[in-house]
């Protein structure tokens, strides 16, 4: 990577002034207080409670405590210098069945509290409104995800929340990471609700009822909000970056095909009307269909492109990997070395998660070049260390790695900042003025 300050060092002035840095977290994860100020049950408190869901029994039902500590977290953020925090709403804290005809006034007085909180700290707020917590009797009466009736009720979830919060809260997400929630939570089941038989074409139409619900919430906010608050509404999508094994062509098409399984599956309906060809000719009848009506409803119901995003892996073409089914139907290997043995970064604790700066420049850019120069925020990114229960303070402190993967990773957001002024211009000859080996490289591989 090119120069990013003294020593190598990323510093803040190597991006633009309204650049905005922050921390992020989600309801389950953090709140605790499952049974206090009026909630009700999401699916994750009751997907926990079932032996041998999780795997050493822990749950979210005290979590970290911010539901009572949330003063201390935020003067924590606020003395690390963040400018922005991004928590999720629970949906069973305002309407603890999920139906949209109550609003539980306790939890609308919490999250007031917390917004109010952070203004105060300096600290802007950035406000999930899914992060996969569904209140469980949505789950039990109608089948959670898989019903389009959802698409109702989670639009007026989103209206009551525009409604309480949106006076103060103008950076909106609808929901997080829908491929997570229909993967892992209606196709695998290995995320709440569980309990599915195997893996089928249901995740497919749990993605389609989010991407429905996602425009839902949008269009409420731009025909009862926007002109008041003033404020943005976006869609957070997790992707790997996929970057191709070898110059071979069937290699090149493989991770082109790896990305719509990933972004594609979500922002192409929004941005161009309809899912990627690659996806409808390798699932057929799994992948629902938009009528017209529901492209003209979904088109262009998007501000901003949230993407969460850790690491990457090569992609080759192969007719039939062995592993789980939304691999295989892609008909990608994903793979972590060069033929060479060399990995394409180091390890950090998750078996999946590899250190790969580069990769998320290339994402960054992939998605400006595709999509038009959408406003885009990196909503997720990070590492684990494996847990030594042996180490000191002082070893645990001197985290250098982790130190490491941030410094990488906000250089090659600087980079693509720079990459996108000079590449994703009508013309790449514009680029090719710029003589840099990153600039050179981006435009070998095709990606600004």
């Amino acid at each position: 990577m090119g120069s990013t300050g003294p020593a190598g060092e990323v510093t803040r002035a190597e991006f633009p002034a309204g650049f905005v840095f922050g921390v992020a977290t989600s309801a389950y994860q953090i709140e605790g207080a499952r049974r206090e100020g009026g909630k009700g049950d999401s699916i994750w408190d009751v997907f926990a409670e079932n032996k041998g869901r999780i795997l050493d029994g822990s749950n979210g039902e005290v979590a970290v405590d911010h539901y009572h500590r949330y003063k201390e977290d935020i003067e924590l953020m606020a003395s690390l210098g963040f400018g922005a925090y991004r928590f999720s709403i629970s949906w069973a804290r305002i309407f603890p069945d999920g139906l949209g005809k109550n609003v539980n006034e306790q939890g609308v007085a919490f999250y007031n509290d917390l917004i109010n909180f952070m203004i105060e700290k300096g600290i802007e707020p950035y406000a999930t409104l899914y992060h996969w917590d569904l209140p469980n009797n949505i789950q039990q009466t109608m089948g959670g995800w898989l019903s389009v009736k959802i698409v109702e009720y989670f639009a007026l979830y989103a209206e009551a929340c525009f409604a309480n919060f949106g006076d103060r809260v103008k950076h909106w997400i609808t929901i997080n990471e829908p491929l997570q929630t229909a993967v892992n939570g209606y196709g695998i089941g290995n995320f709440a609700p569980g309990g599915c038989e195997g893996e089928t074409g249901r995740c497919y139409l749990a993605a389609h009822n989010q991407i429905l619900a996602h425009a839902a919430a949008v269009d409420v906010y731009r025909r009862k909000f926007k002109a008041v608050q003033g404020g943005e509404v976006g869609l957070v999508i997790d992707c790997e970056w996929a970057e191709p094994f070898s110059v071979k062509t069937e290699d090149q098409i493989a991770a082109e095909r790896r990305l719509d399984f990933q972004l594609g599956w979500y922002l192409d309906p929004i941005y161009f009307g309809d899912y990627p060809e690659s996806m409808r000719q390798r699932l057929g009848d799994d992948l629902p269909t938009f009528s017209d009506k529901d492209k003209a409803f979904i088109r262009n119901k998007i501000d901003f492109v949230g993407i969460n995003h850790y690491t990457s892996r090569f992609i080759a073409h192969h007719q039939d990997p062995e592993d789980i089914y939304f691999y295989r139907v892609q008909q990608v290997e994903r793979i972590e070395k060069w033929n060479t043995g060399e990995r394409i970064g180091e390890r950090a604790a998750s078996e999946w998660l590899f250190i790969v700066p580069w990769g998320l420049r290339k994402l960054l850019n992939y998605v400006a070049k595709r999509y038009g120069n959408p406003v885009i925020y990196v909503t997720e990114n990070g590492m684990d260390e494996e847990d030594d229960q042996s180490a000191t303070l002082d070893q645990v402190l001197n985290d250098a790695t982790r130190v490491g993967y941030f410094k990488g990773y906000l250089a090659s957001v600087a980079q693509a900042i720079k990459l996108v002024d000079f590449c994703c211009l009508p013309h790449n000859e514009v680029c090719s003025a710029k003589k840099s080996n990153d600039t050179t490289n981006c435009l070998i591989q095709g990606w600004c």
